[in-house]
């Protein structure tokens, strides 16, 4: 029996669990399941419930929820061994102060730098910090956002990037690259949202640097189901590909819209079940949304 959760995949037995936590009912369910297919927004305990009590669950977000965090991202990139921007993560202000000591001066990884919260996605909370005024006026925001019961921000060195970054998103065993460019000079990450537009031509070589190091990398923690942001720098030959961050929601643009993602995403579900041995149900694309 392959028992979903998921809104747009049909499988034997269908729940919909979104808005509350999953109780006995759901439990037997699983344990009865061969296969369990969870909602991209699953909680934390639904998915830990799934992990313990069936063999088969997709998506994995094993990394997800033991790396739930940009801090703890970096932990997940320098575990692996795999480059990323140098970065210093501070779980509080007075951990930075501690660090560096009371007085605002200029942080190792010098001026200009990245100063990044560790919530929030699509460029929010992400700040390029040009002075010993701009860092000042951050490290306010923080102290004035951890009233509020909201911690900790990473430290990060400036990568010149031609105001772009690549975008992989890991849908089962198929990966999808393409740039986000910022035309706007003036305004620091290329985001959809922010001006930016998809590239998906220029620098193939580039882009598959990244697919073949994402590549290992999905094989060593098992993500299957994510939006991995790159960069390369500007200057130098000998280019690496440099993991940013991981984004479990993900814009759907780049895919071709909701629409198609949902296609994607089906299509690969299906082949994860054929995968196990297991029989897939049938898809009716009226019932799932598609």
């Amino acid at each position: 029996m392959i028992l979903s959760f998921h809104p747009c995949f049909v499988g034997d037995r269908n729940i919909l669990c979104a808005g509350r936590e999953a109780d006995k009912d759901d439990m037997a369910l699983i344990r009865a399941a061969e296969a369990v297919v969870l909602p991209q927004g699953c909680k934390a305990s639904l998915y830990r419930m799934a992990k313990e009590n069936c063999p088969h669950v997709f998506p994995n977000y094993d990394a997800r929820f033991s790396y739930p965090d940009k801090i703890r991202q970096i932990s997940l990139f320098r575990k692996h061994g795999v480059s990323h921007p140098e970065s210093e993560p501070y779980l509080c202000v007075d951990d930075y102060f501690q660090h560096y000591g009371k007085l605002i001066c200029r942080p190792h990884v010098g001026f200009p730098f990245v100063f990044k919260f560790n919530w929030g996605g699509e460029g929010e909370n992400v700040f390029l910090i040009r002075s010993l005024s701009e860092l000042r006026n951050v490290l306010q925001l923080a102290t004035d956002y951890e009233r509020t019961g909201q911690k900790g921000f990473l430290v990060q060195r400036y990568i010149p990037d031609q105001n772009r970054a690549l975008r992989v998103v890991v849908i089962g065993s198929r990966m999808y690259s393409y740039w986000r460019v910022q035309k706007n000079s003036d305004i620091f990450c290329a985001n959809i949202r922010r001006g930016g537009y998809i590239d998906y031509d220029s620098d193939p070589r580039m882009q598959e640097t990244a697919l073949q190091v994402l590549a290992s990398f999905c094989k060593d923690t098992g993500i299957n189901l994510a939006g991995f942001d790159f960069l390369f720098s500007a200057a130098g030959e000998k280019q690496k590909a440099l993991f940013l961050e991981i984004n479990y929601y993900f814009g759907r643009e780049g895919l071709g819209g909701s629409v198609n993602y949902y296609c994607l995403l089906v299509s690969e579900i299906e082949t994860w079940i054929k995968g196990l041995g297991l029989c897939c149900p049938v898809q009716d694309s009226a019932e799932n949304g598609i």
